[in-house]
């Protein structure tokens, strides 16, 4: 068991996807991979490539070795985040001028790809970093705020987070019940967030709040842990999680908290319009960083089968086995394909909210599916997490739910099939 699993962690450095010549069913030949069914690979620029298998190579070669550890121990090692910073893979969509590495989109997803590919605690880590931290700050903080937040976010010197869901306003955001009252020169902030990544490690908290007297208007407030005037601050650790244990998750509650108007405010936005423009970026990151899961399950899965014999010969030679192979290969393509048809929309405009849904959903539920057939493909051995798959399957479990559950999505796509709203 030990041998099959070290070779997985020396097999996933590979950094190209070569392609095989196969024979077709009328006699031909053609050059194929079935890494790359659709040639993704061919649509990239080479900057796009480079940036992929920069990522690549320092996911399955520093964090690959460390994960399962990580896991084990429910522990997330803040250095990563310096270490991410330093490759340039945080606020990557960002502007030089800021520190950022000013990539597109689709750079942005293949860096999500291939970190996910790993784990999905440490994309969780990055995107919430990088989409709803950074660029809520470069999209509607002021001139000052960028200027002082920003280099420092993207170099991972400073960690930060974003309370959006409370304990009673998942999937209803707009039901939050965390307070912000004017008082002079300052905010008083009161409420509790949960389910909130990084919070426990966090040095600037990015908290959307019901503003009292701009008529229960939601403003965004930057809140630096070191900068509170008054007020109690706490963000306590969740413990006890069964999925994403190798990123660190928390509360954050705010007792009579008084922050600055003029450093905290984000002056360049009003209402749901904040929060929902950040998810939605983070939401395209995760159509991405799925497929790297379901990936990574899906070639590790089909080493074991060709390694592991029964009955004399290969689990690989079975028809059953094949066919669950070809089903997971063709999901992969278009997931992949999808996201990356998003990701050139994105960067020549805006992009329909339903779209992301539509990748969000669709690349999220194909790839928890595609774990769990893993897992169970590889018999007795795939619930030993030195097999990576049910780690990955149990993170997805998660993956699938937040950032918008499975179902709400597919209200967001039926309201726009049928012109009525089921919520």
């Amino acid at each position: 068991m030990i041998r099959f699993a070290q070779s997985l962690n020396t097999h996933g450095k590979r950094l190209s996807h070569p392609r095989t010549m196969v024979t077709t069913a009328g006699g031909g030949s053609s050059a194929f991979s079935f890494r790359d069914a659709l040639e993704l690979d061919d649509l990239l620029t080479d900057e796009e490539k480079g940036v992929r298998d920069a990522a690549r190579q320092y996911a399955r070669g520093e964090l690959l070795p460390r994960v399962t550890e990580a896991f084990r121990k429910e522990h997330f090692d803040v250095k990563i985040m310096r270490e991410m910073g330093e490759l340039g893979l945080l606020g990557s969509t960002c502007p030089p001028e800021y520190g950022g590495a000013g990539l597109g989109y689709v750079g942005y997803g293949l860096v999500a790809h291939e970190i996910e590919a790993v784990d999905s605690g440490y994309r969780s880590a990055m995107s919430v970093q990088s989409s709803l931290v950074c660029s809520p700050i470069l999209e509607f903080g002021s001139e000052e705020q960028k200027k002082k937040w920003l280099p420092e976010l993207i170099k991972g010197r400073v960690v930060g987070c974003f309370g959006l869901t409370e304990p009673e306003a998942g999937s209803d955001p707009a039901g939050m019940k965390t307070t912000a009252t004017r008082d002079g020169t300052d905010y008083i902030l009161n409420g509790t967030k949960t389910w909130i990544t990084n919070s426990p490690i966090a040095h600037l908290l990015l908290v959307w709040a019901k503003v009292s007297d701009e008529k229960n208007s939601i403003r965004g407030f930057l809140i630096d842990r070191e900068a509170v005037k008054q007020g109690k601050l706490t963000t306590a650790k969740i413990e006890g999680k069964l999925s994403l244990r190798a990123s660190i998750t928390g509360q954050i509650a705010l007792d009579d908290v008084r922050v600055s108007a003029a450093q905290s405010l984000l002056p360049n936005v009003r209402g749901m319009k904040g929060p929902f423009s950040c998810l939605n970026k983070a939401r395209y990151g995760i159509a991405w960083g799925a497929m790297g899961a379901a990936g990574f399950c899906f070639e590790h899965t089909r080493e074991y089968t060709l390694m592991r014999k029964q009955f004399g010969r290969p689990l690989a030679h079975n028809q059953l086995q094949q066919v669950k192979f070809a089903d997971m290969m063709t999901e992969i393509s278009l997931g992949l394909n999808a996201a990356l048809r998003v990701g050139r929309i994105l960067e020549g405009g805006k992009v329909p909210v339903e779209a992301i849904s539509l990748i969000k959903r669709n690349n999220c539920g194909k790839a928890l599916n595609i774990a769990r057939v893993c897992r169970d493909m590889l018999g007795g051995n795939g619930i030993s997490d030195e097999y990576h798959v049910m780690r990955i399957a149990n993170n997805l479990e998660a993956v699938n739910t937040y950032e918008g559950a499975h179902d709400v999505h597919a209200l967001i796509l039926g309201r726009a099939i049928t012109n009525h709203s089921a919520f």
